[in-house]
């Protein structure tokens, strides 16, 4: 029988290193395997790894290290072991039955923490949708052990019950939040080609989880974010007007973070989501610079965002925390700019940045303006990034020049 003791569970990490992963990238992964793992409030106690050309088809790892990770989960009393590779159901369940706890793959791990982040009717909804798709293959396999998990990680969202009825229950499930984000996906489609025809620059945040993205958004905008030094600490997209110059004709939309190997049901039920990016003028790519692992977790972010097709978006690279970074880190994409999120200068120099980067991608306007035109001119120094206004004493007319948002098709 399988159970689980009161308090933060304790967390075997299992992990296989398969030829497809370099030694370097896999240790950052695994690394990243810890920091999710705690995220979801759970306590690595260890982490094994083993080096294998595939995984084993039939119990992921060889049979001698399920014997070593039985021991060690005996003696060392693990509620719960969570392998880095995607496991297939029928894997899941000869690990579980073998070792008698809970067993669960980074995939299941990162859904949990997605349910235990959604806040918003649309975020709780995208996330079942992830978990109940996750679960349909496995229900066959996991039904019965998991009315007594007892709850903890892997088990948060959908909840108990709807998990241990039978598949058409699931698929009916399924059918009705499809039907349900519809709705919603409809609203945010309304809401955003109206923000989309309008004067407004749109700014999108986006970046690995956790480099520093909410920051940025609550010093931009001075608004109250949810900012937290934990991964995926934002989930729901949250849109935010601000002013550069005086000109208050900016909205900042902050994003889900991204992560390596994203798991494809987050990706198909976060679509309309993912698709606000898409519709952006510009786009602010957020660098956790002091993070060892930037580089892959630039490329990691580059990848998804030509996946989604929004590559082609001007994008401006913001290398964050500076103050924490080594004095050997080096930018590598360009445009770019090293701030500390924390500093009111570093704000103001990405403001400047942020301008320049709208200028390029506005059209550039000379318009004559006579006197009796007052709501004409008003008109311009409200709806366009006014650069100046001059009166012609001899012509008696004004000369305004700036920039306006170009009306994409």
């Amino acid at each position: 029988m399988i159970e689980t003791r009161k308090g933060p569970e304790r967390v075997l990490i299992v992990g296989i290193r398969t030829d497809t992963y370099q030694e370097d990238r896999f240790m950052e992964l695994i690394s990243e395997m810890e920091s999710l793992t705690q995220t979801a409030k759970g306590v690595v106690i260890k982490t094994m790894i083993q080096n294998l050309p595939r995984l084993n088809h039939h119990s992921a790892v060889g049979s001698g290290k399920l014997e070593e990770i039985r021991l060690y989960v005996e003696s060392d009393a693990i509620d719960l072991v969570i392998f880095f590779n995607a496991l297939s159901p029928s894997m899941n369940k000869v690990i579980e039955a073998e070792l008698g706890v809970k067993v669960i793959d980074r995939v299941q791990l990162i859904l949990d923490i997605f349910a235990m982040r959604a806040k918003s009717r649309e975020g709780k909804l995208q996330v079942g949708l992830a978990q109940y798709q996750y679960l349909l293959p496995r229900i066959g396999g996991q039904g019965k052990s998991l009315s007594r998990l007892g709850g903890g990680i892997g088990t948060r969202g959908p909840g108990e019950t709807q998990l241990e009825t039978d598949r058409r229950h699931i698929r009916s499930r399924i059918t009705q939040i499809k039907k349900d984000l519809q709705e919603v996906v409809q609203h945010r489609k309304r809401t955003r080609e109206n923000r989309h025809s309008g004067r407004e620059f749109n700014i999108g945040l986006v970046g690995y989880t956790n480099a520093g993205k909410s920051t940025i958004l609550s010093q931009l905008t001075e608004s109250e974010t949810f900012i937290q030094d934990q991964l995926f600490a934002t989930l729901d997209p949250l849109t935010r007007q601000f002013a550069i110059h005086g000109h208050p004709m900016f909205t900042l939309t902050d994003t889900v973070g991204f992560i390596e190997e994203l798991p494809t049901q987050l990706i198909e039920s976060f679509k309309s989501t993912l698709e606000e990016i898409r519709y952006m003028d510009v786009l602010l790519h957020v660098v956790d610079a002091s993070n060892p692992a930037h580089l892959m977790h630039e490329e990691t972010v580059n990848r998804i965002l030509k996946d989604i097709e929004a590559d082609h978006i001007p994008v401006l690279t913001v290398y964050n925390k500076k103050d924490a970074m080594e004095e050997s880190f080096v930018a590598v994409q360009k445009p770019n700019i090293t701030i500390s999120a924390l500093e009111a200068t570093d704000i103001e120099k990405l403001k400047e940045a942020i301008w320049a980067l709208c200028i390029q991608s506005a059209e550039a306007y000379s318009v004559k303006i006579l006197p009796e035109e007052a709501d004409l001119l008003s008109h311009y120094q409200q709806n366009t990034l006014v650069e100046s206004l001059d009166f012609d004493e001899e012509n008696q007319f004004y000369r305004v020049t700036g920039y306006r948002r170009k009306q994409n098709d």
